[in-house]
């Protein structure tokens, strides 16, 4: 035999085994890989929607004076409660703050005198409430239209709710609040009011609705953001499998693929409610069975692991 035929005889074995290793090894990368395997297990699932909404006044009122003139003394601060005919701002009218500086000048005696004869006018509280904003502080002059300070009743939560999804509210529903700034604290509440006139924001019609807190939270500020979680439904004790293991179709079925003896399987399975990471398995399925998902490797990296590129 030849040299040049054992070399040709070489090339050509070698060809033919590259050309097998190659051909083994695309079938192997485009043959699905089980990722990850998991039992249905039971659990609750409730289904809800979020709405944002903002912490306001139930009702707020702008504390003026009657008159023009100077602010002598606040008695309240914000964040106090206050009840109705409480005095909580003394003032002067320009005419009396001119007299008694006036008197001032004249000396102590003379000013003790006008304090005596010309007394401040009492501004009350009009209904029982907190202050919510001071505007002013003693010596500062004001005119009628001034609001020195600012009272509540009572903080509520007002929410726009989408029309599509007014159907789940109704006055007494209980629902859950948090707010932007306290992430971690969570508040119950009921809807004590729905509007009855709808609103336009951004082209989506909307109602506002008003949530009464069960009790105020110190931390309530006029103002602040809040989240709105209303619960449509909820099932306790129900079979579910992550959304992850589920490929959903129409009318409430699916299917999953289950890990058998000779591989794995594929089944149908009706499916019932979802929170958006578990689903309710009504049929198809059992706590004993195993369902997987795959993972495939593409064949960019079969390229690869040829051609080194």
């Amino acid at each position: 035999m030849t040299k040049k035929k054992i070399i040709l005889i070489c090339v050509v074995a070698i060809v033919l085994g590259l050309s097998a290793w190659a051909i083994v090894h695309f079938r192997r990368a485009g043959r699905p890989q089980i990722a990850n395997t998991i039992q249905p297990f039971y659990t609750d699932i409730s289904r809800s929607f979020r709405a944002t909404g903002q912490v306001s006044p139930r009702n707020r009122l702008e504390i003026r004076p009657p008159f023009a003139g100077r602010v002598e003394e606040i008695l309240v601060q914000e964040g106090e409660y206050v009840r109705r005919g409480q005095i909580i701002i003394w003032m002067s009218s320009n005419e009396r703050a001119a007299m008694i500086d006036a008197a001032m000048a004249r000396g102590p005696e003379e000013h003790r005198r006008w304090l005596g004869i010309y007394r401040p006018t009492p501004i009350m509280a009009p209904m029982d409430g907190f202050i919510i904003l001071r505007n002013n502080e003693p010596g500062q002059t004001v005119t009628s239209a001034d609001a020195i300070v600012v009272m509540a009743d009572d903080l509520i939560i007002e929410a726009d709710i989408d029309e599509t999804d007014l159907r789940h509210i109704y006055i007494g529903k209980r629902v859950e609040m948090t707010l932007d700034a306290y992430p971690d604290k969570w508040f119950w509440g009921t809807v004590e009011h729905i509007a009855f006139e709808s609103r336009l924001i951004s082209n989506v019609t909307v109602y506002r609705v008003r949530i009464k807190p069960d009790s105020r939270p110190d931390i309530f500020r006029a103002g602040m953001t809040a989240t709105i979680i209303v619960m449509l439904e909820t099932r306790q004790n129900i079979l579910a499998l992550p959304s992850s293991f589920i490929t959903q179709g129409r009318g409430g079925r699916g299917t999953v693929n289950l890990k058998t003896a000779r591989g794995t399987q594929e089944r149908e399975i009706r499916t019932g409610i979802s929170d958006g990471r578990n689903v309710e398995v009504l049929s198809g399925v059992s706590p004993s069975d195993s369902v997987v998902t795959f993972e495939r490797q593409s064949a960019r990296r079969g390229r690869s692991a040829l051609t080194g590129r």
